[in-house]
């Protein structure tokens, strides 16, 4: 990958020029929003030197230990998570502590869609991201690198 001078147009990466990374997070201990704003960045590939706002650059991580994912203050208690079946009278609500018994997958995935854009792009980032109840993982073979929240 070859960058240009500053006088001549602005350099945009080619597919084949993005460099893919692995990386494994362990979720246990770690705040849920400070965890998905980094997992996030890394996902858009804002962190890269040719990073483009309309282009997927990011990297795939992986996460572990999803349900030793901590939050802060009364969330557990009074954050309430909605979804609609389209139906009338079908709007279901469920708190953040059941929530976290039942799915700590989830928990994580819809906190990391919030921080990614709402288009095509988004939906294609999210799929980059890979969550686990557990310590283990199918992607050993990728040898994700370690990465520090």
């Amino acid at each position: 990958m070859e960058l240009r001078a500053v006088n001549e147009r602005t350099y945009i990466p080619k597919e084949d020029d993005i460099e893919r990374r692995w990386f494994v997070v362990d979720a246990d201990g770690k705040v849920l929003g400070r965890l998905a704003t980094r997992i996030a960045q890394i996902v858009r590939g804002k962190e890269k030197v040719y990073f483009t706002p309309h282009l997927d650059a990011g990297d795939f991580v992986v996460v572990v230990n999803a349900e030793k994912v901590r939050v802060t203050g009364n969330k557990l208690r009074d954050k309430i998570y909605y979804r609609h079946s389209g139906y009338v009278g079908n709007l279901k609500e469920e708190p953040l502590a059941r929530l976290m018994a039942r799915k700590p997958e989830w928990v994580i995935m819809h906190a990391v869609r919030g921080m990614l854009p709402k288009n095509r792009l988004g939906r294609k980032l999210l799929k980059k991201v890979k969550v686990y109840r557990g310590p283990s993982h199918p992607h050993a073979a990728q040898k994700p690198l370690p990465l520090e929240v």
